[in-house]
């Protein structure tokens, strides 16, 4: 997996025209993962997937993360700081929603419709990695923040691969256990990366006010 540094850009050594880019690809990954938070919702909902319902309420966390991200860029470093610990926090969301997805599913472990699970995965997936190329040329940007937004789209697409195999896994072997055990794989990996994501904003909070003592 590629992960993002921690590196520090201020808004004022992008280039313009990296600074309008930035802002478009933003507007469009919240605009696309609210569009298909809907859709996982809604096949989630139908089929009583565990890891279709965590994986919904990562694209909607998603979208927030980025809008988050669109307003906050020409704010000071110690700011965005402070935003990027926010994330960190709307970066768990899922996790939370999983415990009580799971506790249901674990109540019965009856088994999702498997091929529509992995199309839904599939389309979760082509939405994820089209996000995630959008995001890797600004990945050093802002820090903190734009750490959050590659760790994110990047999660999800590994999160989304799992659902589809945990659908080819469910045909071979009716059970509700493969879509439990994905979606607890997506929670672990959202509290690994609010991890991530607040030590970044927490090295640049403390840079920030060396910056500033030493000014």
């Amino acid at each position: 997996m590629v992960l993002a540094t921690s590196t520090v850009t201020s808004p004022a050594t992008i280039p313009p025209t990296d600074g309008v880019r930035l802002r478009r690809a933003l507007a469009s990954v919240a605009v696309a993962n609210v569009a298909y938070f809907f859709v996982e919702f809604g096949v989630a909902e139908r089929i009583g997937s565990v890891s279709l319902f965590a994986d919904s309420v990562d694209f909607l966390e998603d979208a927030a993360v980025n809008f988050l991200i669109f307003v906050a860029l020409g704010w000071a470093a110690r700011t965005r700081a402070r935003v990027g610990m926010v994330l960190a926090g709307i970066l768990l969301i899922p996790a939370l929603a999983f415990l009580w997805t799971a506790w249901r599913k674990f109540q019965s472990l009856e088994p999702p419709e498997p091929w529509l699970l992995s199309a839904t995965g599939l389309g979760a997936l082509l939405v994820n990695v089209g996000c995630a190329l959008l995001l890797a040329r600004f990945r050093h940007h802002s820090g903190s923040l734009m750490r959050a937004a590659f760790l994110s789209a990047r999660n999800d697409a590994v999160a989304n691969v799992a659902i589809m195999a945990a659908g080819v896994v469910t045909t071979l072997w009716p059970s509700g256990v493969p879509d439990l055990v994905v979606g607890l794989g997506i929670a672990v990996m959202n509290a690994d990366a609010a991890r991530a994501v607040w030590n970044a904003a927490r090295d640049e909070h403390a840079a920030s006010r060396s910056t500033n003592e030493t000014a």
